[in-house]
Order: C-alpha cells, then structure tokens, then sequence
C-alpha cells in the first residue's frame, strides 16, 4: 500500500495468526486489549475472511478507509466505504472483506461476552463473492 494511500490507523503487521481464514492477505494492528478488544484490520484487493460466527458476543466494524464488502449469510452483501458501522449481533454468519479493486481497513471491536468465541467456517466462494 503506498504511503499516500495508508490506512487511518496504520497497515500493522501481517495477520500471519489468522491467514488461515483468509483468502488474500490481510494485516493487523492491535489498538486496544484492556476490557474490550479492538484492532484495525486491512484487507488487500480481493481479501475476505471466511463465513464466521461470534458466539455470545457480537462485533462492530467501522469502516475507515477504501471500500469493502459485508454480508450475513441469506442476504445481500452490503458495500461498506469510510464512515459506514456495523453491527454484528451474536450467532450471525457472517464475512467482511475487500471488494476487488480496492485495499479495505476497519476497526474491529470486539463486544466481550462470558464464554464468548469465534467459529471459522468455509471460504466464501469464487462464484458468491465473484458477483459482487
């Protein structure tokens, strides 16, 4: 990502952690781990995370720099862009990620709950995420 073009809140480090829910590369850089857990995650052109599920506790994304996709399972992907917020309720399947022609970055907070975790699932497909 060239310099003009960084995100808000810096690249990070590459999220070598959890590449295996990746298709693409994506970054990590933690901003806060004291209560509640938030990080920005940078997604390259064409990165998305697999379908997952936050038990007991949810999530909220803000969206600070390019453009995005995010979709719960059974509906329409959604395009997210700089200012746009997400809610994502426990137990919802879900993915987020870069569209195709566009570096992406959020914010991603975790919302604590007792006994909370995250479930990856499958790899979003060529063909879903190819419609978008």
């Amino acid at each position: 990502m060239e310099k003009e073009n960084s995100p808000l809140f810096g690249l990070g480090q590459p999220n070598t952690a959890y590449a295996q829910y990746f298709i693409g590369n994506s970054y990590l850089k933690p901003l806060n781990g004291k209560g509640v857990n938030v990080a920005n995650v940078t997604f390259e052109p064409g990165c998305q995370n697999n379908w997952h599920i936050h038990h007991k506790g949810g999530q909220i994304l803000l969206c600070t720099d390019g453009k995005g996709w995010y979709q719960e399972f059974g509906k329409q992907a959604q395009e997210l862009k700089p200012g746009d917020v997400v809610y994502i309720a426990p137990e919802v399947k879900h993915w987020h990620g870069a569209a195709k022609d566009s570096w992406f970055s959020h914010i991603a907070i975790e919302i604590p709950a007792e006994g909370g975790s995250n479930e990856w699932l499958e790899a979003v497909s060529d063909e879903e995420y190819n419609k978008l």
